[in-house]
């Protein structure tokens, strides 16, 4: 996968908000990888901020539905990690300024 095409991805990302934050899970630094097989099947490996995020499925619903409009994206899997474990440490500066926490 070239980097505009990952910057494309990366970007649709950027309209999932995580209901419990209010802020984007690519700037909250949940999404940890994206693969792409020549078929179009882009795996979006993520992790949510906590391990019983009641909304797991609503966002998964969101991740697909975001990348839906790529054309180059024929079919989205997302796999769900707690490994490494998600921390603040995680968070762009700009999820950090939103969210209040200091560095």
């Amino acid at each position: 996968m070239d980097q505009e095409l990952k910057d494309s991805i990366m970007g649709a990302l950027e309209m999932v908000v995580d209901p419990e934050l209010g802020v984007d899970i690519v700037n909250l630094g949940l999404v940890y990888g994206l693969e792409m097989n020549e078929e179009g099947q882009l795996t979006v490996t993520m992790t949510l901020t906590s391990m019983g995020c009641p909304l797991a499925g609503t966002i998964v619903d969101q991740v697909k539905h975001s990348v839906s409009d790529l054309p180059e994206v024929k079919d989205t899997e997302v796999n769900i990690v707690f490994t490494p474990p998600w921390s603040k440490d995680m968070m762009s500066r700009y999820a950090k300024i939103a969210l209040g926490v200091r560095d």
